[in-house]
């Protein structure tokens, strides 16, 4: 962890960061790696899915034609992020799973191949809470249906998350992952 900054537990609100020196105006303060990432459907016509600059021409991924690259350089290092959720997009086809969905199955891939190491990293996924005990019944069932759809679109790479994956050790349950990264804007309205 970065020596500027220690992490907190604030009861009813979870976990923070706060400074331990103090910090001038722009000053970097953290960098890391996103453990993953994934670029809006609203937007995914318009970016580089690898670069996130913007083009008004991009190359579309053959298999499954939602991923998009502004050169074959960018698509050929995507590959190793895009695979498993190419063969997962072209499942489901013509249909495109929410963000939410897609933003999950990225992160159990990253976790299935992670070899980080957990001290560099500020909060581990594990450590995020996701709420679920103070949700109401109607914003459980819209994450509800995200989970069943999570678990579809995850069906042909990952059938069964393997039990013995520590850092899935609390993100097994589908419903319990997609609320831990999800908020009010993804949840389907009734």
């Amino acid at each position: 962890m970065a020596p500027k900054l220690e992490r907190f537990v604030s009861p009813g609100k979870g976990n923070g960061l706060r400074a331990t020196v103090r910090i001038e105006e722009g000053e970097l303060v953290y960098v890391t790696e996103p453990l993953a990432y994934c670029v809006s459907q609203k937007q995914s016509r318009n970016v580089c899915h690898q670069c996130f600059t913007r083009h008004e021409t991009l190359l579309r991924c053959s298999q499954c034609k939602m991923a998009r690259y502004c050169s074959a350089t960018c698509q050929r290092r995507a590959w190793s992020d895009h695979k498993r959720e190419c063969k997962c997009l072209q499942s489901l086809l013509p249909r495109i799973p929410t963000d939410s969905v897609r933003l999950a199955a990225r992160l159990i891939f990253a976790m299935l191949s992670s070899c980080s190491s957990s001290s560099e990293e500020l909060y581990t996924l594990e450590e995020h809470e996701s709420h679920l005990t103070s949700l109401s019944e109607q914003r459980k069932q819209g994450l509800s249906q995200l989970a069943t759809m999570l678990k579809l679109y995850l069906h042909k790479e990952v059938p069964d998350l393997p039990q013995d994956t520590p850092s899935l050790s609390s993100c097994r349950d589908a419903l319990s992952l997609i609320a831990k990264r999800s908020n009010e804007d993804h949840v389907p309205q009734q």
